[in-house]
């Protein structure tokens, strides 16, 4: 699970910065981080051969879209086998509404989470899955009203850096 290059500070600060702006230029990277322009390059390019960095894109405003629906579902399988875990986990990823997979302790095994056009398409996914076989024993949905925010990035210095 710990594989490539041990990673220094600078290098926390490089994956720091790029996931609050992908869109850095090197030079305003190397800059923020402490560094010339050419070894800020080979340690970004490092750092994505080593997996550190698994992708680039861009943050989209749904609702400028239009209407959608969040939901979390609780989901519980009825066997516990290794594989009934592999088969779901097959199966729903091919779903794209279902946009996070977390497979979890406690009371169920799974919360995903859907992004769909409304309650009635929502359910229509969720009634194909009780049809399709996927192995759910019970699922519960919480729909949600309102995100007062959404984090993109994670507190990469809190968790790994220097002063944990």
């Amino acid at each position: 699970m710990f594989g490539g290059p041990r990673l220094d500070r600078i290098d926390l600060k490089i994956l720091t910065q790029l996931q609050q702006s992908g869109r850095v230029t090197n030079v305003e990277l190397a800059d923020a981080v402490g560094l010339s322009p050419s070894p800020c390059l080979t340690r970004v390019k490092r750092l994505e051969k080593a997996g550190y960095i698994t992708g680039y894109g861009a943050h989209i405003n749904l609702h400028k879209l239009g209407e959608y629906l969040t939901v979390f579902t609780e989901v519980t399988l009825t066997e516990h086998r290794a594989g009934d875990f592999s088969r779901f986990e097959a199966r729903i990823r091919k779903l794209d509404e279902i946009v996070e997979c977390h497979l979890v302790s406690g009371g169920y095994d799974y919360l995903l989470k859907f992004v769909t056009r409304g309650v009635g398409h929502y359910q229509s996914i969720i009634e194909g899955m009780l049809e399709g076989g996927y192995g759910i024993e019970k699922y519960f949905s919480y729909i949600v009203i309102k995100s007062p925010f959404i984090k993109y990035h994670y507190p990469i210095q809190n968790l790994f850096g220097e002063d944990r």
